[in-house]
């Protein structure tokens, strides 16, 4: 099958499908392509405006059908991409299908860094099936080990009932992808926490695969990152009665998986947590870590972050970033021509404005995939485009522990140097507020519960406030520092 479309998109993740809807709402007239791995795409719902810059909302994983009778202009081919001809501008995908284009965006995400590659034992967390895979492995588990510090072990190690966690992260507190010692702190009360409150349904459709038969997917492609809320509402439970209770190792990592049979041949030791009730040695699989400890468990699950999809256009020479991205403009440009890309495989290469930073986020690939969209059609028509405004701010809205959590500018401090000033507000249970200063103004913030701070913070970075005579009251909880600065 031979198509022809102005504009072709590479995946079927949050990125793709954005780029998709954007494309087709700015262009009806054109013809669109979108080839996805999967017969299941990801798209957004529920978009709220929280402010001007934040945005919450909730992925739905949909039939490829669904973008087909939606969007008129947009046709989804089911099959994996297997050579793109840049020079010539032609996709030709597993299927022998051929897609000629006029520009093309790659958004084919990353995947899992697995900290053992093809060990039966490790089951990387990225996309749908393999949180389907982990489900099914974890209903006969009495205990897991979970490698990793970012989003997806927070919420995992917190979902998971029925089951013994052991958590060994690199860092000296946990969540410290997103999250500072101090926020940690008020998160770690929360971890081995019984779960009371009952959850609230959400409300969204669950679908079966259209033809999942017909499509061989290769081993080094992934369906769709996780969106938020990816671990509500799934049953996360092992063999176990009750609610979970999780140990913590901090900074450690793995040094080596042994096999039971190994660990009695070598004369190792197998640690059990003394608050854990699986004592006992009869486990498939052991985890000695760097600090010399060794865990058994039932198996291991690996979260430490993606790896960007760029190995499989190597022979397009496109150019590299140290993290493996494939290096855009403030275009979303690729070196190579008509060539766009965005989301997860993407490296952001463009001088940053002074309050975002790149962080490969389902977020952050909503925002690339419509911005590529713009600059696609723009390109298309030989005019300019200038840098979306979601790029002057970094922003993030998710959930840890059943807390609201909004990031601002350089949360965390990131490329700020000396000079900073940490201020803090913190109510135990309650709220956690981490207010970033430098040179007087408002650099960046950690919004942890229900502080109604976000839209105020928002405007003081991006407005430049002096905040040098007001600092001290800035968390003052009883001054109505909206009113104030209005």
């Amino acid at each position: 099958m031979n198509l022809k479309a102005d504009f072709a998109i590479i995946g079927g993740g949050i990125g793709g499908v954005t780029c998709a809807e954007t494309l087709s709402h700015l262009n009806p007239d054109t013809n669109i392509v979108l080839i996805t791995a999967s017969s299941l795409i990801k798209t957004v719902t529920n978009l709220v405006q929280v402010s001007e810059r934040i945005e919450s909302f909730d992925v739905e994983e949909k039939p490829k059908s669904y973008l087909e009778s939606t969007l008129p202009n947009v046709q989804v081919v089911h099959a994996a991409v297997a050579i793109l001809d840049s020079e010539n501008h032609i996709l030709k995908t597993s299927d022998g299908t051929s897609v000629g284009y006029k520009k093309v965006c790659i958004c084919t995400g990353g995947r899992p860094k697995v900290i053992v590659e093809d060990n039966p034992f490790v089951l990387g967390i990225r996309d749908t099936e393999s949180v389907q895979e982990f489900q099914k492995r974890l209903k006969n588990a009495r205990r897991i080990i979970v490698i990793g510090n970012g989003g997806i072990a927070t919420e995992l190690v917190y979902e998971v009932e029925g089951c013994e966690v052991i958590w060994a992260i690199k860092d000296k507190s946990i969540s410290s992808a997103f999250v500072d010692a101090g926020a940690a702190q008020f998160f770690l009360p929360c971890v081995n926490k019984e779960k009371t409150e009952s959850r609230k349904p959400l409300k969204r459709h669950k679908y079966t695969e259209e033809g999942k038969d017909d499509v061989t997917r290769p081993k080094n492609v992934t369906g769709g990152a996780l969106g938020p809320d990816w671990s509500v509402n799934r049953d996360m439970v092992g063999n176990q009665q009750g609610s979970h209770k999780v140990h913590i190792e901090y900074s450690v990592e793995m040094a080596n998986i042994f096999k039971l049979d190994e660990i009695k041949t070598n004369g190792k030791k197998i640690e059990n947590p003394s608050t854990f009730d699986q004592i006992t040695d009869d486990w498939p699989v052991c985890v000695e870590l760097t600090n010399g400890k060794i865990y058994g468990a039932d198996f291991i699950v690996s979260a430490t972050g993606v790896v960007p999809n760029s190995h499989q256009f190597s022979a397009n020479n496109f150019e590299i970033a140290e993290d493996g991205g494939i290096k855009v403009n403030d275009k979303m440009e690729t070196n190579v021509k008509d060539v766009f890309a965005a989301g997860d495989i993407c490296t952001a290469s463009w001088i940053p404005a002074p309050h975002w930073i790149q962080m490969r986020l389902w977020s952050q690939a909503r925002q690339m995939g419509c911005y590529a969209a713009k600059s696609m059609v723009a390109s298309l028509s030989n005019e300019d485009v200038t840098l979306d405004f979601c790029f002057e701010l970094f922003t993030h809205m998710t959930k840890f522990f059943n807390y609201k959590v909004i990031l601002l500018g350089k949360f965390n401090g990131q490329g700020l140097g000396e000079g900073q000033e940490i201020l803090l507000r913190f109510t135990e249970g309650v709220e956690y507020v981490k207010a970033i200063i430098q040179d007087g103004h408002l650099q960046g913030a950690v919004l942890i519960g229900e502080t109604d701070l976000e839209e105020t913070f928002e405007n003081l970075i991006l407005n430049k406030i002096d905040l040098t005579l007001f600092k001290e009251h800035l968390l003052d909880p009883n001054i109505d520092i909206e009113d104030f600065f209005d």
